[in-house]
């Protein structure tokens, strides 16, 4: 038997500290295959675990909250609430319902984790029934700050501490997913191939109702080859010959199941910005083929993991953002905290003469520090957060720092 290699995580020890704080529900969601469940059943060796794909279970699950919880014990007394994981239940269609019902009924007797590697973020950002029964955390692959430390941060930046150079070139070419990153480059490309299959042909048809197939696989191909790149809805519907309409919901398909993400661009306080474009980014940036928009995405993705790990966690709001203007002065990134740009980031994989763009938007913006990470540069043991005119860091300097 091949033992599956394992590699810490941050999240364990995230959920571990959420249930001994706070009495609510977890809802952990994420990509496909980034080892939720995983993760979860590693807190209690004893866990109780359905799954909706599972026949068995999911006649159970369609019974109600009372017939779950006398199939799992939760009405006897317990001197330690057992943990309950629901895996894929977003796929119920009243599993909103279900979990108020459940939580209200038995949440004092148990602790519950529900997954999901799509809706559970999704439904969120309508109407709650849940509201005050649940936190949300959002599960990412693996980063530079986490093959550091898997701690609970207690505060949003730690200090630089070096990840060995192999450690970071492995991250750089195996990408963040656990299995291609413990694994060699070889069982990474058939990871990609069917992972891009799943996604098209299960996962989609599982969150709508998409009959075109085909195209939405021409599409998914399109946007594999633009990462980092400003987003054209009406290029992008020429390509694949279906409207404006369909292709933005396409992609809000793909954001949705996590195989990729929006930056939106920042506007307030900078003068003749672009307001609407958003540039695109792959979740995994391990198959990208040019070394500028590979090192683009390995940086945004970096970033987008702190953001949401940092406001998951309590310490402010938090968006990812970039800066453009009609003159086509840009910045890669804009991290904002509490409505404010906060860092900015332009990213570049071996240039060091410093953009002027930087100076110029961290004028506009006011943002307090201002950085350009160079990827090919070794690792330097400053703070770039003490200085605050634009500087040059080595991208995994400036990382180290993040969750």
């Amino acid at each position: 038997m091949v033992r599956e290699a394992t590699e810490p995580r941050l999240y364990t020890a995230v959920l571990r500290q959420h249930f001994t704080d706070y009495r609510q529900m977890v809802l952990l969601a994420g990509p496909r295959q980034v080892k939720k469940t995983t993760v979860c059943k590693s807190l209690d060796q004893q866990a109780r675990y359905l799954n909706w794909d599972d026949q068995d279970d999911r006649k159970l699950i369609l019974r109600g909250p009372k017939a779950v919880a006398a199939a799992l014990g939760l009405e006897q007394l317990r001197a330690e609430r057992p943990l309950v994981v629901l895996d894929e239940l977003h796929k119920h269609g009243k599993w909103k319902r279900f979990l108020k019902g459940f939580f209200d009924g038995f949440g004092s007797a148990a602790r519950i984790a529900v997954t999901g590697s799509a809706r559970l973020d999704v439904f969120r950002r309508g109407g709650d029934s849940l509201m005050g029964r649940y936190f949300l955390y959002r599960m990412n692959p693996f980063s530079v700050g986490e093959l550091l430390r898997q701690a609970p941060p207690a505060s949003p930046l730690h200090p630089p501490q070096e990840l060995p150079e192999p450690r970071f070139r492995q991250l750089w070419e195996r990408g963040g997913f656990p299995e291609p990153f413990l694994r060699d480059a070889r069982f990474g490309t058939r990871w990609r191939e069917l992972r891009r299959q799943q996604l098209v042909r299960e996962d989609v048809r599982d969150l709508s109702r998409v009959q075109e197939i085909g195209q939405l696989e021409v599409l998914e191909s399109l946007l594999r080859e633009r990462s980092g790149r400003s987003l054209s809805y009406s290029d992008l519907a020429n390509t694949v010959n279906v409207t404006v309409d369909t292709a933005r919901r396409w992609v809000g398909l793909l954001t949705h199941l996590h195989h990729g993400f929006l930056v939106r661009p920042w506007f307030r306080n900078v003068a003749k910005s672009l307001r609407k474009e958003p540039k695109w980014y792959l979740t995994d940036w391990s198959g990208l083929a040019d070394v500028g928009a590979r090192a683009e995405t390995f940086l945004a993705c970096h970033l987008r993991k702190a953001v949401e790990t940092w406001q998951d966690l309590g310490f402010g709001r938090f968006e990812l953002r970039y800066l453009r203007d009609k003159t086509g002065r840009e910045v890669d990134f804009c991290v904002v905290r509490d409505g404010q740009p906060w860092f900015l980031v332009e990213c570049k994989h071996d240039e060091t003469s410093l953009s002027p763009a930087l100076g110029w938007f961290q004028a506009q913006t006011k943002a307090k520090h201002a950085f350009q990470t160079v990827h090919t540069l070794p690792f330097v043991a400053a703070d770039p957060f003490a200085r605050t005119e634009p500087c040059v860091v080595p991208a995994n300097t400036l990382l180290s720092m993040l969750p």
